[in-house]
């Protein structure tokens, strides 16, 4: 019920956003009673997503317009591939068209940017995960597109575990100082994480009882020589620009997780078009 009722709002606001006062394109030139036909097709290969969202923004709008998926969220599939088809009121399905193929294509591509980058780690034991760098609106359906394409999520938002960051660490006096603070106030089920770079911060906030520890722009080097130093008595999780380093390197490290904000603050959308059938005489 939560994720309709998410779901409903999020597609309630963007429809007004997009719609405006209606659809005077379709309304002007398509009689109201045309019926249509159409698929949805993938004009790149790539890892589909957002299904349920899209269908859900043509039943919000007609609830007799029928959206078949073809496959499911989490399918790689190949360039021209079908991946829904649809049929019903050509007045809903138009004014829906663009919503609905804007949540595909966002959420495709995430998927399918993830699970490129899980690739690249494959057989390490290191784990790809997200960020908050997400869309303002889209965290819940962007960080599920990111489990699609086999990645992990991270705190999906402040409540969700204590990182202390470097304007953190400064604000309360430095890294025992702030891990000590977050056990005494922090709700005891939370791990803490601290964010370090260098090798004395990584001792510093091991001593501390740090639960995770965040190695923040480390060369390769540095990072094994810290994984090491921790030798399992943290989890470890490598971030800071990591869409621009050798993935496998640094899994090769040994970090336990590698984080990214690329996953969903610059991925490029997965080309998907829907095309009518032609109407039959």
């Amino acid at each position: 019920m939560h994720d309709y009722i998410y779901l409903d709002r999020l597609i309630a606001q963007a429809l007004e956003e997009d719609l405006g006062s209606g659809d005077i394109t379709t309304s002007s030139v398509v009689p109201p009673d045309t019926m249509i036909s159409g698929q949805f097709t993938l004009k790149k290969g790539g890892v589909v997503c957002g299904l349920a969202v899209a269908q859900r923004v043509f039943t919000f709008l007609d609830p007799d317009i029928r959206f078949t998926p073809k496959c499911k969220d989490g399918d790689r599939l190949n360039a021209g591939s079908v991946i829904a088809e649809i049929s019903g009121c050509a007045t809903g399905i138009l004014s829906g068209e663009r919503l609905a193929l804007n949540f595909l294509q966002r959420l495709s591509g995430i998927a399918t940017k993830t699970e490129s980058l899980v690739s690249q780690v494959a057989g390490t034991g290191t784990m790809i995960a997200d960020t908050r760098k997400t869309t303002p609106g889209l965290r819940v359906l962007e960080k599920y597109a990111v489990r699609m394409g086999g990645g992990r999520n991270h705190r999906m938002n402040l409540a969700d575990g204590v990182l202390i960051k470097d304007n953190h660490i400064r604000a309360a006096g430095g890294i025992a100082a702030a891990i000590e603070a977050a056990r005494n106030k922090a709700p005891q089920t939370l791990k803490i994480e601290v964010e370090v770079e260098s090798i004395r911060e990584v001792e510093e906030a091991l001593n501390a009882g740090a639960d995770i520890i965040m190695l923040d722009n480390m060369s390769s080097e540095l990072m094994e020589e810290a994984v090491k130093l921790i030798n399992g008595r943290a989890l470890t999780e490598a971030s800071g620009n990591m869409d621009n380093r050798d993935l496998r390197e640094v899994a090769n490290t040994g970090v336990d997780m590698i984080s990214l904000g690329a996953l969903t603050h610059s991925v490029s959308a997965l080309d998907i078009s829907l095309r009518f059938d032609k109407p039959k005489n």
